[in-house]
């Protein structure tokens, strides 16, 4: 598997933090790290078009694998020329291995060595077995940039023997992955599991290092019910001390501001979550104020933009806490699209500010700013 194609520059080291600059580079483009990727789940960032999202400043957006196999199906998309046609999403897409959506089918699951059965309860109710070589196919028929190993995801809590099976089963499947993928303009990144077991994580990177050259690294099996304090125990050596320096690494399906922040400081480059789309929707807005209720009757006469320090579209565009409360509390769409643009770009602008502060020399006060200001309040 040749991915020359893909290749991570290291630009800036914070001298005091373990926070790092980069370029990875793609064929439908360069991303720029630290990054936070908009999830486009279905094949779009929910609400938005797809102009729009570029214009926020993303780089580079997820989608599914899981949902966007039920439907339209892979084949459909080959057929209408691969997810970048079909997305109208011209720029580099990462796309998960669906294995997350698989395992929350919970008691609908039947796991083997081979593979795993399960029930598509939340589409027509049919039986699906995926081996990791079919989840390979269905990766290349689609045709991101970046496409996961299929991994098993063990949540919080859980036991030690559970999650050490876990390991054992995703480190089985990627070294199927890595020999079932053969398209060369995608790059396959492993991903590191082992809950909150620190020897567990490093068995598992070990494991992906020795079964094959993997451009990148996920992280997975974080944020799946522990507090952030606990994540960051394993989290912050496993990255800092032990994680390839010279390959990108992507912290998964995480994405509250102050943990972003965090994250950059112990040498994540990407992050993916659903959280500015999802809090959004539900009426709630990042600021530098923190987090905003906009159901809170407090901005029922507030004529201010959702965040006076923000300069997305929607903060310089004229729309007002008020509208945006009463658009919220009458359940008008709009209301939730506007803050999910606001979010995402609250945090895509923040990642472009912590990278500026690395390529400074200054994350440690950008880091030491954030946690001593309101907009770390973002929960």
């Amino acid at each position: 598997m040749d991915q020359s194609l893909f290749k991570f520059d290291l630009i800036a080291e914070d001298p005091t933090t373990h926070a790092r600059a980069g370029v990875l580079h793609t064929p439908h483009g360069d991303i720029e790290t630290p990054i936070f990727m908009p999830v486009g789940t279905k094949a779009n960032v929910k609400g938005i078009p797809t102009e729009t999202v570029k214009q926020l400043g993303a780089q580079i957006v997820l989608a599914n694998t899981y949902h966007l196999s039920m439907r339209p199906g892979e084949d459909t998309i080959a057929e209408l020329g691969g997810l970048h046609k079909f997305m109208n999403w011209h720029g580099p897409i990462l796309t998960d291995s669906g294995g997350f959506q698989v395992f929350s089918h919970n008691d609908a699951v039947k796991l083997t060595d081979e593979g795993v059965r399960f029930i598509v309860n939340d589409y027509d109710g049919r039986h699906v077995f995926w081996t990791p070589e079919d989840n390979m196919e269905i990766a290349m028929k689609l045709g991101s940039d970046i496409c996961m190993q299929l991994d098993q995801c063990p949540g919080y809590p859980a036991t030690r023997a559970y999650v050490e099976r876990a390991v054992e089963l995703s480190s089985m499947w990627a070294e199927r992955c890595y020999n079932a993928h053969t398209r060369d303009d995608q790059a396959l990144f492993g991903i590191v599991q082992g809950g909150m077991h620190l020897d567990l994580r490093l068995r598992s990177l070990r494991h992906l290092e020795e079964c094959g050259d993997f451009p990148g690294y996920g992280i997975g099996g974080y944020s799946v019910g522990e507090d952030h304090e606990t994540m960051f125990e394993t989290l912050a050596p496993l990255v800092s001390e032990y994680m390839p320096k010279h390959k990108p690494r992507y912290l998964m399906g995480v994405g509250n501001p102050t943990t972003l922040v965090r994250g950059v400081g112990v040498g994540i480059d990407m992050f993916d979550c659903v959280l500015p789309t999802r809090t959004g929707r539900m009426g709630t807005a990042f600021s530098s104020e923190g987090r905003l209720n906009f159901r809170n009757a407090r901005f029922a006469h507030d004529d201010g933009p959702i965040d006076p320090t923000c300069t997305c579209p929607v903060c310089t565009g004229g729309y007002s806490r008020a509208l945006i409360r009463h658009m919220v509390t009458q359940k008008e769409m709009l209301g939730g699209i506007l803050l999910s643009m606001h979010n995402i770009y609250y945090l895509l602008n923040l990642m472009q500010r912590a990278r500026q502060a690395i390529i400074e020399g200054r994350y440690g006060a950008f880091v030491s700013d954030w946690m001593n200001s309101p907009a770390a309040v973002d929960y």
